[in-house]
Formats: C-alpha cells, structure tokens, sequence
C-alpha cells in the first residue's frame, strides 16, 4: 500500500472504497488493527509528541480527513487520491458490514448519544447488529473493555473520544476487547444521532466544510486559525526536502 509523508505522518493513498474494502478484509480475516482519521490538528499534535506520533503512524489506515492534507500533499509532491472524511469512510464501512450482519459498538459522545447514533445506523442499515455503546464520560478504560466484552464483542468499535484521547485508547485497550477493529472517529457520533449537523454536500465537495462549520460555530475561530500556520510548517518541509 502506497503511502505519502505529511510531516512525518505516513498517509496511506487510497479512496474511500478501497479503505473500506481493506477494512473488510482486515475484519473477515480476524486480523486485529484500528484505524486513524489525522487532520491538520492531529498532524500537529504528532509533530510535538513523537510518541503520539508513533500511534498514529502503527495505525492499520492512516486516511486523509481534510482538506488542508491533500493541500499539504500538493506541496510536498506526495501522492493522495483525495480527502477520505472519517465520517464518509465510517458510514460506508457500516452499509457493508450491515451485508454481513456485523457486530458494531459504539464508544464516545454525551450520555445517549451513542445509542441514538445506533438507532439511526440501524434503521437505516437493516442487518446491522448494534453489540453496545458507552459514552465519553469514564476514568477507568477498564470499564469500557469489560462492557464490550459483557455485549458479546463487536467486530467493529468506533472510538469517538477526541485527538489525541481515541488513538491512544485503541493503541492500549484495543487488544483487550477482542474487536477486530476500532476506528477513531472524532466528533461523528454527535452527526449519526442527529445531534449536530455536518456540512451540505456543495460545501463539503468543495472542501470549505471547515468554513461552514466556521460560520455555525464562530468559537472555532482558534482552531480554524491553526492550518495557515500548518501549512507554513508544510512549506518548510518542501524546503528543506530540495
């Protein structure tokens, strides 16, 4: 599988598809291994923290989630096929798993969000076996283990908990719960159950969802404000890979 390099991060180049059908395949053969969705934040996050780093990059997919990563990839001449948005890989991933009546669990998000997420999966991809959720409130990772286990297991587990909290969750705890694959997910619970709504179709296509989501939620000005000085970071790479 090819791979391209964005400040030491090792993406790997594939479409939505194909990563979904990768990980089918990981899942079918029993394989054990989570998935990472690195935006411009979490690259940042891995620039500063070599361990984080080393998390990420152990992943079984590393998939491009924003725009300002394929932006980086132009500059550094690494080649991507396109952003593949964590929740796009996520739904696509649980339609072919509903095809084979899949277990899924869900981890992450308020009290009730993860259960109306599952309602809404399952309503919506009959097949589909929802194992379980836990939301995002525990101190004790043992507690969300032995509810995964309690259900059954899972096949799939999407860690919804946050950078750099959801990677290093499944990098540890991953092994523990006998799921076959987690994915770290970020905020996609809060979409699934209706909680907050993602970006019209024009917006994200165009990749200017991070503007959409700018003007519903001006606080995040701050965050938004960190990929011009990523991709300055990006420019110093270019500059000192000549």
């Amino acid at each position: 599988m090819n791979t391209a390099s964005i400040l030491g991060v090792q993406f790997h180049a594939v479409t939505k598809q194909q990563a979904v059908e990768l990980a089918m395949s990981k899942i079918r053969s029993r394989q054990k291994g989570y998935v990472v969705t690195p935006n411009p934040e979490i690259v940042d996050l891995c620039r500063h923290d070599e361990k984080f780093m080393g998390v990420v990059n152990h992943a079984t997919l590393v998939l491009p989630d924003g725009i300002g990563i394929i932006y980086a990839a132009k500059i550094l001449g690494e080649k991507l096929h396109g952003k593949v948005a964590g929740i796009e890989f996520a739904e696509s991933l649980v339609a072919a798993m509903a095809k084979e009546n899949m277990r899924l669990y869900l981890l992450g998000a308020k009290p009730g969000v993860a259960e109306k997420a599952g309602a809404n999966l399952c309503a919506k991809y009959p097949g589909l076996v929802l194992a379980g959720t836990h939301d995002g409130y525990f101190s004790d990772p043992q507690e969300v283990v032995d509810s995964i286990n309690a259900a059954g297991g899972a096949d799939v587990v999407f860690v919804c908990l946050g950078a750099p909290k959801q990677e290093l969750w499944m990098e540890k705890n991953g092994p523990a719960t006998g799921a076959r694959l987690l994915c770290g997910l970020g905020g996609s619970l809060d979409i699934f159950s209706g909680t907050t709504e993602r970006a019209p179709k024009f917006w994200s296509d165009h990749g200017l969802e991070w503007l959409y989501r700018l003007c519903r939620e001006p606080r995040r000005i701050g965050r938004m404000m960190k990929l011009p000085l990523f991709l300055v970071h990006v420019r110093q790479e270019k500059g000192k890979r000549k």
